[in-house]
C-alpha cells in the first residue's frame, strides 16, 4: 500500500513542484539575510527583509485571476507554473549581478519582484496539487510537497551558504536560477489536471464566490485563526536564525551551510517520511496535535543553544531536531489546508489560507529584531517556545467543527 503511494506519478510530481516552489523562498529569506550580514548591513535592516514575504500574504488578491484565466498552453494550472518559472530564472540572474554594499535598495526591489513571482508560482502549484491528489493521497502528498520544499530551502538556504563561501554569491544565485530552469521539465511532463466542469466566468464568481464558499463553514473564523497561529512560534524562532548563528554565536558560512545541507536534509527526509506514514495510519487531527507538540519542544532547543554559546555539536543537534519536527508538522498542516479547499476555487482558497499562514513568517523578522535588542536571545527563544501552544489549544477546542467542515480531521 505504502509503496503504491510512493511510486504514484501524482505524488512524484508534487514532490518536484514542491522543490521548485521552495528555491526562491529561501533565496529571498535566509540566504539574502546572510548576504546582507556578510556585507555589514545593520540588524534592523536585516530584520526588515522578512517584509519581502508580503506577496505571500497578499497573493490571494490576484489568485482569482489564475482560477479565471487559462494560458494557451499546458492548461489552467501547469501553464501558469511554467510562466512563473521562466520569470524567476530571469529575475534571479538580475539580482546575482548586484552588490548589497552599494545597491541594497535595488536588491530589495528585485527580491520583492522575485517574491511576487514566487508567490504566484505557489498559487498555481498549490491549486494543481489540490486538484490532482485524491483524498486518500493527501497525507503522503503533503509529505511529498513538504519534502521537496524543505530540500529546496536547504539547497538555496544551506548549500548556498557553502557555495557562496567558495564560489561567491553571483555564481551561487546563477546556479539556483539554473535549478529552477531544470524544474520546468517537471512542469512539462506533469500529469494533466482534470478540467473543472464549471470554470468561473463572472467577476462575482471568481472573486466573491471562493470566499463566500470558504466563509460558510461552521466556526470558520476560529479555523482561520488557527491557520494563522499554528506555526507562529516556529516562524518567530527561525526569523533571525542566520543572524543568530553567524553574528551572535560566530559560526562560519560553511559551518551553518553544512549543518543545514547535511544534517538538516537528513532530518527533513526522516521527518516528512515518518510524518507521511503516520498520516496514513492516524487521523489528521491527531497528527496536527502530536506533531505540533513536537514542533514546540524542538524550538525550545534554541534556548539551550543561546545559553551554551558557540558549540558546533549542539548547533547541529538543534537544527536536526527542529528540521525533523517541523517537517512532520508542516506535512500535517498542508494536508489540513488542502482538505478545506473546494476544487472549483482551489487557487484562490488555498492562496488565501496559505497567506494567513504566511503572516507569522513575514512579520516575525521585525518583531524578532526588536525582541532581541531589548530582551536578548535567550528570552527571545523562550517567547518563541511559548507562542507554539496557543494554536494547539485552539485546535483541541475546534475538533468537532473541523470534522464538520469537510476537513479530514477525524479522531
Amino acid at each position: 500500500m505504502l509503496g503504491h503511494y510512493i511510486t504514484n506519478r501524482r505524488i512524484q510530481t508534487v514532490l518536484l513542484l514542491g522543490f521548485s516552489s521552495g528555491l526562491p523562498l529561501a533565496l529571498t529569506g535566509s540566504s539574502l539575510q546572510a548576504w546582507f550580514t556578510q556585507s555589514g548591513v545593520d540588524l534592523l535592516t536585516i530584520g526588515s527583509l522578512t517584509l519581502l514575504g508580503l506577496p505571500y500574504v497578499w497573493k490571494f488578491l490576484w489568485a482569482p485571476l489564475l482560477d479565471r484565466f487559462i494560458p494557451p498552453f499546458l492548461g489552467r494550472r501547469r501553464g501558469w507554473i511554467l510562466l512563473t518559472q521562466l520569470g524567476l530564472c530571469v529575475a534571479i540572474i538580475i539580482m546575482a549581478r548586484l552588490n548589497p554594499a552599494t545597491q541594497p535598495s535595488i536588491i530589495s526591489l528585485v527580491a520583492l519582484v522575485i517574491a511576487f513571482i514566487s508567490a504566484t508560482q505557489d498559487i498555481a502549484t498549490d491549486a494543481y496539487r489540490t486538484d490532482i491528489l485524491h483524498s486518500e493521497e493527501r497525507g503522503l502528498g503533503a509529505a511529498a510537497v513538504t519534502l521537496g520544499f524543505r530540500v529546496a530551502m536547504l539547497v538555496s538556504g544551506g548549500l548556498a551558504l557553502v557555495m557562496a563561501d567558495y564560489l561567491g554569491w553571483q555564481v551561487t544565485f546563477e546556479m539556483i536560477a539554473g535549478l529552477i530552469g531544470l524544474s520546468i521539465l517537471a512542469t512539462l511532463f506533469a500529469p494533466k489536471e482534470t478540467p473543472c466542469k464549471l470554470p468561473p466566468q463572472s467577476l462575482a464568481t471568481f472573486v466573491v464566490q471562493p470566499f463566500k464558499d470558504l466563509l460558510s463553514r461552521d466556526k470558520i473564523v476560529f479555523i482561520l485563526l488557527f491557520v494563522m497561529i499554528y506555526k507562529l512560534g516556529d516562524a518567530l524562532a527561525l526569523a533571525l536564525m542566520s543572524n543568530f548563528l553567524l553574528g551572535k554565536l560566530g559560526f562560519s558560512l560553511t559551518d551553518v551551510g553544512i549543518a543545514f545541507k547535511t544534517f538538516g536534509l537528513i532530518a527533513t527526509l526522516m521527518g516528512v517520511f515518518v510524518g507521511g506514514i503516520f498520516m496514513v495510519r492516524i487521523s489528521l487531527f491527531r497528527a496536527l496535535i502530536g506533531f505540533g507538540l513536537l514542533q514546540a519542544f524542538s524550538n525550545a532547543m534554541f534556548i539551550v543553544l543561546a545559553m551554551a554559546g558557540k558549540h558546533y555539536f549542539l548547533m547541529v543537534s538543534c537544527i536536526f531536531i527542529e528540521s525533523f519536527c517541523s517537517g512532520m508538522s508542516t506535512a500535517a498542516f498542508v494536508a489540513f489546508l488542502m482538505s478545506l479547499c473546494n476544487v472549483k476555487f482551489s487557487a484562490t482558497q488555498y492562496a488565501f489560507l496559505s497567506a494567513l499562514f504566511a503572516l507569522g513568517r513575514v512579520f516575525a523578522g521585525p518583531v524578532a529584531a526588536v525582541i532581541v535588542q531589548y530582551a536578548g536571545w535567550i528570552n527571545f527563544y523562550w517567547i518563541a517556545f511559548l507562542l507554539s501552544f496557543p494554536g494547539i489549544i485552539l485546535l483541541i477546542n475546534l475538533r468537532a467543527c473541523v470534522r464538520s467542515n469537510n476537513a479530514e480531521a477525524i479522531a
